[in-house]
């Protein structure tokens, strides 16, 4: 546990990839020479297993290799900067980076604001968690009690948009250490959080939460995203890959090696 609140105090990590080789094909089957532009890419710092910082100190994470293997097939060079994520939303949105991969639902909420997502490229749930030994079994067991979230994610509303026929308060937190501990600290008798980052972070970081069952959501994919049209580019050139690498067999191998 202390190895990942420890991360909260970790400094901004810009990770820097020059992918494929500069070229990349077309479905005539004709190469055509990359732009040599490189796309700033933002992201979380701790979302494990999507993107976290490992015991050697490398960033590391599904959205990151996924991301790296999708550029190396599209040949494009991209810098990924991982801002948190309140900071990486607002890079994209001012304009100060390109696109963000970071686990973000896609939601009819976030595409209303100015999100443009990819396809999905994997399907989470959210779900509510509480301490160990706690006696809630169910969301009427949170009347009168509080529920910490993280701003702005699909957590957030899901516990939102049950907080007044549950007669529970919220509390939001900008990282997902933070709220963890706000619930192991007895502050809040439980938090929400996409329940494979949970299911990890209580196994690894041996966390004293468990998640509920039968306390979650229906849940939905994950997207990369940009905030800008004049950044289709990029956006068409992750979906092309994303196929590319399903259909290589390279995308199970990345899930397997953090989900398996």
């Amino acid at each position: 546990m202390k190895k990942l609140f420890a991360l909260l105090f970790s400094t901004v990590l810009t990770v820097s990839v020059l992918a494929g080789c500069g070229s990349t094909e077309t479905d005539e089957g004709t190469t055509e020479q990359a732009n040599g532009k490189k796309w700033v890419i933002a992201t979380d710092t701790v979302f494990k297993p999507f993107e976290y910082t490992n015991e050697n100190n490398e960033f590391v994470g599904i959205d990151v290799d996924l991301l790296a293997a999708i550029a190396e097939d599209q040949g494009f060079e991209y810098e990924l900067q991982s801002l948190g994520w309140d900071a990486a939303i607002a890079a994209v949105q001012a304009g100060q980076a390109d696109a963000i991969i970071a686990g973000a639902s896609i939601t009819d909420d976030r595409k209303a604001s100015g999100w443009i997502f990819s396809d999905g490229y994997y399907n989470a749930t959210q779900t509510f968690v509480v301490a160990e030994g706690s006696d809630i079994k169910g969301f009427e067991d949170l009347a009168g009690k509080n529920v910490a979230v993280k701003n702005a994610t699909a957590g957030a509303d899901f516990a939102n948009s049950l907080k007044d026929e549950y007669g529970f308060t919220v509390t939001t937190f900008e990282d997902s250490p933070t709220m963890y501990q706000d619930v192991t600290l007895g502050n809040s008798a439980a938090c929400v959080e996409d329940t494979p980052i949970m299911a990890t972070s209580i196994k690894e970081a041996a966390l004293p939460l468990m998640i509920v069952e039968g306390m979650e959501n229906e849940g939905s994919p994950y997207g990369f995203a940009i905030m800008d049209e004049a950044n289709q580019e990029l956006l068409d050139m992750f979906n092309a890959g994303l196929a590319n690498i399903k259909a290589s067999g390279k995308y199970d191998e990345i899930i397997d090696t953090y989900l398996k």
